[in-house]
This record gives structure tokens, C-alpha cells and sequence, in this order.
């Protein structure tokens, strides 16, 4: 079933449930596919797309929540973590640190990168290959501390 009809059948259960806080993240996922859609040049998206766009928002619900939290706005800081959790539900299992850096030091090693100069071309392929999988922030940390 492709993300558009899963998000569809998220938001009949969450208005059935009466769950809000739910309702407003998949209706955001619901827009954010159908301006895609239409400001594209093809109908439908492929599986990457869709994918980059709930991951694009899960990282704005986590940016506003840590900005909430800096300033001491706990009432706004957790329903955009709880709109988050919701929608990282329609994302595909994320890596954890040490399959990162295992990625990572692979990648080091059929780039023959040696040093930082090296991390744009190290990143590039990093981010094709892992994406979906780990987000930009801890792709970057592990590429930075292994050519460092």
C-alpha cells in the first residue's frame, strides 16, 4: 500500500478515535503530498519522495520542539514531539549509531577519502546510500568523526 492510502487510513482511525494531536500530523503529511503532487511534473510519487517529505517533517516538529524547550515552553515543545513520534511511524526503521558509522567507514574506505577535504564526496554518497534509513545530523557526525 503506498504512504498517500496508509496516511488516509491513519486518519479515518485517529478522527474514530478522536485523537488530535494524530489528526493534525497526518493532515499535514495529507497537504504536503498533495502540493507535491501538484506542483510536480509527474501525478504520483515514488516511494523516495514520499518518505523525504515525512522525514522532512518529523525534522520540523523535533526543530520547533527544541526551540519550544529552549524557551521554557513545555506546552508547545510537547505536542509538535508527540505530532513527531506519529509520523515517524510512516518512516522506514532508522540505523542506529554503530550501523551509521559502519556505513560510514565503508564508504570512507571505496571513496579512499583521507581528510576532511574529502567530506563533501564522502556525504554525497552517504546521504544515496543511507537515506531514509539515518538522518543529514547523524550521517554528518559519524563522516566528521571518522575523517577528523
Amino acid at each position: 500500500m503506498s504512504l498517500e492510502k496508509e496516511i488516509m487510513t491513519a486518519i479515518k482511525e485517529a478522527m474514530k478515535a478522536k485523537d488530535q494531536t494524530a489528526l493534525a500530523a497526518l493532515r499535514a503529511v495529507k497537504s504536503e503530498i498533495l502540493l507535491a503532487k501538484t506542483s510536480g511534473t509527474s501525478e504520483e510519487l515514488t516511494d523516495e519522495e514520499e518518505v523525504k517529505l515525512v522525514q522532512k517533517l518529523v525534522k520540523q516538529r523535533k526543530d520547533s520542539a527544541r526551540i519550544f524547550s529552549e524557551q521554557h515552553r513545555e506546552d508547545l515543545s510537547e505536542p509538535e514531539l508527540a505530532q513527531a513520534a506519529v509520523l515517524e511511524q510512516f518512516l522506514p526503521e532508522q540505523m542506529s549509531e554503530e550501523e551509521i558509522t559502519k556505513a560510514v567507514t565503508a564508504i570512507i574506505a571505496n571513496t579512499g577519502a583521507l581528510g576532511m577535504k574529502d567530506m563533501g564526496k564522502v556525504m554525497g554518497m552517504a546521504n544515496k546510500e543511507l537515506a531514509g534509513k539515518a538522518d543529514g545530523r547523524s550521517i554528518s557526525a559519524a563522516v566528521k568523526a571518522q575523517l577528523t
